[in-house]
């Protein structure tokens, strides 16, 4: 707080006293004048008066100086505040100053306090949903090699296009419940970025067989520096995306490519019907399902969020382009030196 406006402050608060002193001050002029006792000429009254008030200013400077250091302190620490903000509280000079001080420590404490159960409440949630995930696996695979077993019958192409949708939520919400962890669930190593997104592929290939979707790549095998598992999740959130909205008989083209400042680019197009301009800048919002999902009640608004969250974490920059009725590619750029593993080395 800047200090003509503390000291505009101090003296708002105080008005009761200022106008009580100059009261007083005009009541005992007031005495004088009609006393014919005392008898003190006009100019003395004027010196006086001048003393008394020039002596009533000094008074609320040094006020001022006393009261509002602790005032200052409080709000300097309040426009820059830090973890260790309880522990340089200013010192108490007066007993408001630290009642204040101890109202503090107990708001402290408190927050501290419901935020350890807070997170052990979350933690517990989290396992939970883990291992609930983990058991229902057991049944999705029974059912995956019952699909395999019986390919000769039609209607398990069908009974498999479900299974899949199935599979995907389940895998989806248990990278969900990994994520408040991936740093300790994170290995960086070499890896080729096409054998990522083929094998991505492969876990669609259903959905894709049902839709008529044909999925094309393109460029030179290009090795990354990364984590396998959560990058094959970003790219599997982008091409359940893909999928998704691409046209019966459509065309998903993935592309590597190196950029101007020696980066790798893997590029997943597809036919779609695009993105509205006004909705681009939203699309990595939690729960933004667009004009897209509102036409798709499958959408939840959870698959481009995910994977923007995934990517910053692990130091992959993830774009967007995309015109309306003209198809949209998403970019996923690997830089050469992994912005995840430099942050977490020098730690």
């Amino acid at each position: 707080m800047r200090g003509n406006n503390l000291l505009l402050r101090f003296l708002y608060d105080r008005k009761s006293w200022i106008v009580f002193y100059l009261l007083s001050l005009l009541f005992v002029d007031l005495l004088i004048w009609i006393d014919n006792g005392i008898a003190i000429r006009g100019d003395s009254m004027l010196y006086l008066n001048g003393l008394l008030f020039l002596a009533f200013v000094v008074f609320l400077g040094w006020r001022f100086g006393k009261e509002m250091k602790y005032t200052r302190a409080l709000a300097e620490l309040a426009e820059a505040i830090r973890e260790d903000w309880v522990e340089i509280l200013p010192p108490a000079y007066f007993y408001q100053e630290e009642a204040t001080n101890q109202l503090l420590r107990s708001v402290d404490h408190w927050y501290w306090h419901k935020l350890s159960d807070s997170h052990s409440a979350r933690s517990m949630e989290l396992d939970y949903v883990a291992a609930w995930v983990h058991e229902v696996k057991t049944p999705l695979t029974a059912v995956k090699l019952i699909i395999d077993a019986n390919r000769g019958n039609p209607a398990m192409d069908t009974i498999e296009s479900e299974w899949l949708r199935i599979h995907l939520l389940i895998d989806q919400q248990l990278y969900i419940s990994r994520l408040p962890s991936l740093e300790a669930d994170y290995v960086l190593e070499q890896t080729d970025i096409q054998r990522l997104a083929a094998q991505e592929v492969r876990e669609l290939a259903s959905w894709c067989v049902e839709k008529n979707i044909a999925v094309e790549f393109a460029g030179e095998e290009a090795l990354v520096r990364t984590d396998r598992k959560w990058c094959r999740f970003i790219i599997r959130q982008l091409l359940t995306n893909a999928v998704k909205y691409s046209p019966e008989g459509g065309l998903i083209l993935l592309s590597t490519s190196i950029t101007t400042d020696g980066h790798i680019q893997m590029t997943i197009r597809d036919e779609g019907s695009g993105i509205a301009a006004h909705d681009l800048p939203r699309i990595f919002d939690k729960g933004f399902t667009g004009g897209n999902g509102r036409l798709h009640n499958a959408a939840t608004g959870l698959g481009l969020y995910l994977a923007q969250t995934v990517a910053d974490k692990i130091g992959i920059s993830l774009t967007v382009q995309s015109e309306l009725h003209a198809g949209t590619s998403m970019m996923l750029t690997f830089t050469i030196s992994n912005a995840f593993e430099s942050v977490r080395t020098s730690i």
